[in-house]
């Protein structure tokens, strides 16, 4: 008789799910042990000289003696480690919690969970290295730790192991190295250990059975050796189910009915039964697995199969492909070999090629080929076969063909996983004609698709609404559909190894052509339903949430205007996926899409509607990529004409909105105000709050650019206190946010107004609120014009910071007059730390972008800092020239924003050439402009640069009479780069 001391509390619920104990029992109350608390695990009264022996794995336990062996040799393990395990194996199977397992082992003393996880790690490394150590201490994030392994109890001298149990004959051997599956390994022995009837899911070829068999093998022990496996696979007559389970066991069967007497033998002895491939004969396996687990309580299942068995008691376990390297650049080979998908990768092309060693070049083909084949086992391993022939770029060139279906594997594998064409046939043939019709139009999808997406295409193969949602469930449910995680509702995706083989039964069933017209129907239709619901002033962030539906929005362009498509759906859907490309700043798409539905075009029959959409998509997608040409505001006018026959007064506004980007970037400010006038009386037809305010921003703007900075700030103050639930004004039509450009011109009307502080707050204010947006466009608007702000206070380490910032932004989004901002930006800050030669080289190349893009707006500000640089180069004739040059790009009107700047600049050059009086002319001409511009920041640096003109011509009392009232004005930035340059001349004339 054995005997267990401790607390009939803390036994295992159910001693049959855990198989160790001989059925006579005797519970001791333990209540007066004296022994010390940290020593409270199963004991032997001291009347026995024997010791309980606890065994997993090659690990033998003897709990009294604390001795633990390791293939029969004594392991050397510290008391609070050894503790540890003793504890975990007295509750083994159970989650322990981590305050309970320190009050237990440290009852004498206060610590924290640190000292506990270090104890925890030095157990793990005693029972080997750190995926094997886990494996059997396993971590439950949230609740505690778990000895997972099932545990062989027996009663010992204390001396010798117990013998090794040898696998039954109808176990097939374990993989050599399974790469990956440690953790499901473990999870599955634990879930074993608490229920009887666990069944492993997921699709073919994930590796259900390599795991089934490892956790087969670790189970021996716990089950003495009465562990067999049934490979279903080949079984076609389902009343052969009994007589082949029987068969396994070694039963002879004389009766028609083997159930009587292979119950009586399951219910004699413990016993896991290992059911393979069950799949193809649910509707018969199912009730009687029910049975047996029923009526043989010694008996545990673990089963395979590509769906569950929906039994009671069953515990589904779903095994999930191998992670594998994300997309990005930078990674490493150690970064890639990091993730079990590429380890897989890599060790089967060792066993093939004998040496190998992944290079660098080759690390990211691994990743992507890994990605491709979506963590599936037999898929990677297939694929690795084929690197001797063909190496791994044409491995990963070769993934998109046909033939990689039919890429041959071990030869020793069952027939279906010998090519992932077999594979994945196997469970194709098994679904009834609703659901195989149901998944060969599915393949149409790429990337995630909705339930009412895959509805309209299953409509179109004769297959009514329930029948498709019903098929969509059992798809689901056998592993030939997954979830994809989605904010917003739940999306389902094809793995694309199974999308591959559906795309091609597609072929062969002639079905293409029907399902890809309903495939561009629907997303057709979808986006304009999601333009017409964001339509109006008020939209907020319109097409950003169904950013997920852009592979299949190209996927339908693609068909559309092919040979076999319809150019007619080609022509609406571009329309219709106009907006949805500038949302999300895919302008390269957009003016790919909307130049090729506008060529296709039959000008007998254009709906206007339609290409006033594409034409104003066209100047909005031109404009951002190759700069500010003809063809931009030739789509602008042509799209505003079609929005004022139709009488479409928001379609009106947004268009004149885009006219005013347009004119600003090419220099006309005047012009861009004209359009902003336009825009008053549209909006006041609209009576529209957003619209007024959208018309107050174009306006402030426009008077930044002109020079009337008093009235920019008047205009575009609002911009500070609009209401940020309202963000994301009509992004969508022209890509931009008007508050963004708003708060730009704000703050750099507050630096020329005299308020420094304000106009650095208001930048930094800006960028911030440009970021919340995730919006390319504007972002890249906000850093170019608030890096000005701080470079002319001097902060030369923020401006730099934004500066870098710009340049890897604009590269990153492929916007080429941006890049180019940013690298002219980045040599006027070379040229006020004092490298002239780099500055100047730098501006040079930011011009010669601009120029050839008719980016305007910034070729002024760049040879205003260009002319500088030469200045302090000494070379006063080019100076004057470049100075000269950008005064005379003025229009006509002859004002702009940095017009002030520009006259000083050029009375510096001719100060510097000993010309004095044309000096003084040029100065007070600047001083004056300043003035009427109420431009206090262009004054103080135009008073600055006469007053050193009259200090060198004895005038040093003009010089503070013109430049302290300046400085006096400044209520703020007292320590700004002008003002502490001010004060220092002031103390010089003094």
């Amino acid at each position: 008789m054995t005997v267990i001391a401790g607390a009939v509390g803390r036994l295992p619920r159910d001693f049959a799910t855990f198989g160790q104990f001989t059925p006579d029992l005797v519970l001791v109350d333990q209540s007066t042990d004296t022994s010390p608390s940290t020593w409270n695990h199963w004991r032997v009264p001291d009347t026995h000289d024997q010791d309980s022996a606890i065994s997993f794995g090659p690990f033998r336990l003897l709990p009294k003696s604390r001795l633990l062996e390791k293939d029969g040799a004594p392991l050397h393990l510290g008391g609070r480690a050894l503790d540890i395990l003793i504890f975990l194996a007295e509750h083994a199977g159970e989650v322990i919690d981590k305050r309970e397992l320190i009050k237990r082992v440290w009852a004498d003393v206060t610590v924290d969970e640190g000292s506990l996880r270090f104890h925890i790690t030095t157990l793990r490394k005693a029972l080997g290295d750190a995926g094997e150590g886990s494996r059997y201490v396993v971590n439950v994030p949230g609740r505690g730790y778990c000895l997972a392994a099932p545990l062989l109890r027996t009663e010992s001298a204390g001396k010798g192991t117990s013998p090794p149990v040898p696998a039954p004959r109808s176990l097939p051997s374990p993989l050599a190295k399974m790469i990956g599956r440690d953790d499901a390994v473990a999870r599955i022995r634990a879930e074993l250990a608490q229920h009887r009837f666990v069944t492993i899911v997921g699709p073919g070829g994930i590796g259900k059975t390599s795991v089934a068999l490892a956790v087969a093998h670790g189970e021996l022990q716990a089950f003495d050796g009465h562990v067999n496996f049934v490979d279903f696979g080949a079984l076609t007559d389902t009343r052969l189910i009994p007589g082949t389970i029987a068969a396994t066991l070694g039963l002879t069967v004389n009766s028609d009915d083997p159930m009587p007497g292979l119950l009586t033998v399951l219910r004699s002895r413990r016993t896991l039964l290992v059911f393979d491939s069950c799949e193809h004969i649910l509707d018969e396996l199912a009730p009687l697995a029910e049975r047996i687990v029923q009526e043989a309580p010694e008996l545990h299942i673990l089963a395979t199969s590509r769906e569950s068995f929906r039994s009671e008691g069953e515990r589904v376990h779903r095994l999930f492909p191998l992670d594998c390297p994300p997309q990005g650049d930078g990674l490493s080979i150690a970064d890639i070999l990091a993730y079990p998908a590429s380890q897989l990768f890599v060790e089967r092309i060792a066993e093939s090629l004998g040496e190998f060693e992944l290079s660098e070049e080759d690390a990211p083909l691994v990743g992507e080929i890994c990605r491709r084949l979506d963590g599936i086992a037999l898929a990677i391993e297939l694929a690795a076969g084929r690197v001797d022939a063909y190496g791994i770029a044409g491995t990963a060139s070769l993934l998109d063909s046909r033939f990689s279906l039919l890429w041959r594997g071990r030869r020793t594998a069952i027939p279906r996983h010998q090519t992932l064409s077999a594979a994945l046939a196997w469970s194709y043939d098994l679904l009834p004609a609703a659901e195989s019709a149901t998944l060969r139009g599915l393949s149409v999808f790429v990337g995630p698709f909705t339930l009412e997406a895959s509805l309209a295409v299953a409509s179109s193969q004769g297959i009514s609404e329930p029948e498709a949602v019903e098929a969509i469930s059992n798809l689901l449910s056998k592993s030939l559909i997954a979830t994809s995680p989605a904010e917003r509702r739940l999306r389902y995706r094809l793995l694309d190894t199974t999308r591959a083989f559906a795309g091609n039964k597609l072929v062969e069933h002639g079905e293409v052509p029907r399902v890809a017209r309903a495939h561009a129907n629907y997303f057709r239709d979808v986006l304009r339903d999601i333009a017409l619901k964001s339509s109006g002033m008020q939209t907020a962030g319109g097409f950003l949430p169904y950013a997920d539906h852009l592979p299949n929005v190209r996927a339908a362009l693609t068909w559309s205007f092919s040979d076999g498509g319809d150019r007619s759906i080609g022509v609406d859907l571009a329309a219709s996926a106009a907006q949805f490309f500038l949302e999300l700043t895919l302008l390269t798409e957009c003016y790919r899409w909307t130049q090729q539905a506008l060529t296709s075009l039959d000008t007998s029959a254009i709906d206007s509607r339609q290409e006033m959409t594409l034409q104003a998509a066209l100047g909005v997608s031109v404009m951002f990529t190759q700069g500010n040409t003809e063809a931009v505001r030739a789509a602008f006018t042509r799209s505003l004409q079609l929005a004022q026959e139709l009488e479409d007064l928001h379609w009106q506004l947004w268009l004149l909105r885009g006219l005013h980007i347009y004119l600003t970037r090419v220099g006309d400010f005047h012009g861009a105000l004209g359009t902003g006038t336009q825009g008053e009386s549209v909006a006041r037809k609209l009576n529209d709050p957003a619209a007024a305010l959208n018309v107050e921003w174009m306006l402030g703007v426009a008077h930044h650019l002109i020079g009337n900075q008093d009235k920019a700030v008047q205009f575009c103050e609002s911009a500070m206190v609009h209401n940020p639930g309202s963000q994301r004004l009509n992004i969508g039509h022209l890509g931009y946010d008007d508050r963004i450009v708003a708060l730009v011109a704000l703050a750099r009307g507050l630096w020329l107004t005299g308020r420094p502080d304000r106009a650095v707050e208001a930048a930094r204010y800006t960028v911030r609120e440009a970021e919340l947006l995730e919006q390319p466009l504007t972002l890249g608007i906000s850093l170019i014009w608030t890096i000005y702000v701080f470079l002319w206070v001097g902060d030369w380490a923020n401006a730099e910071i934004l500066i870098e910032r710009l340049i890897d932004h604009s590269a990153r989004h492929f916007l080429g007059p941006y890049h180019a901002v940013g690298i002219g930006q980045k040599g006027e800050l070379l040229l006020r730390r004092g490298d002239i030669a780099g500055g100047i080289e730098h501006l040079r190349r930011g011009q010669a972008t601009l120029y050839a893009t008719r980016h305007r707006i910034m070729t002024t500000v760049f040879a205003t800092a260009l002319a500088e640089g030469l200045a302090a180069q000494n070379q006063p004739d080019e100076a004057l020239r470049t100075i000269d040059e950008a005064i005379a790009e003025v229009p006509d009107h002859g004002e702009s924003f940095d017009m002030p700047e520009m006259l000083r600049v050029r009375g510096d050059i001719l100060a510097r050439s000993g010309n004095a009086a044309a000096a003084e002319s040029c100065l007070r001409t600047s001083l004056d402009l300043s003035r009427r511009q109420c431009a206090l920041g262009w004054e103080l640096r135009g008073a600055i640069s006469l007053g050193r003109v009259w200090r060198e011509a004895g005038k040093a009392g003009d010089a503070r009479a013109l430049l302290a009232p300046l400085v006096a004005r400044y209520q703020e930035g007292l320590q700004t780069r002008d003002l502490v340059a001010a004060k220092e001349l002031l103390g010089a004339l003094n």
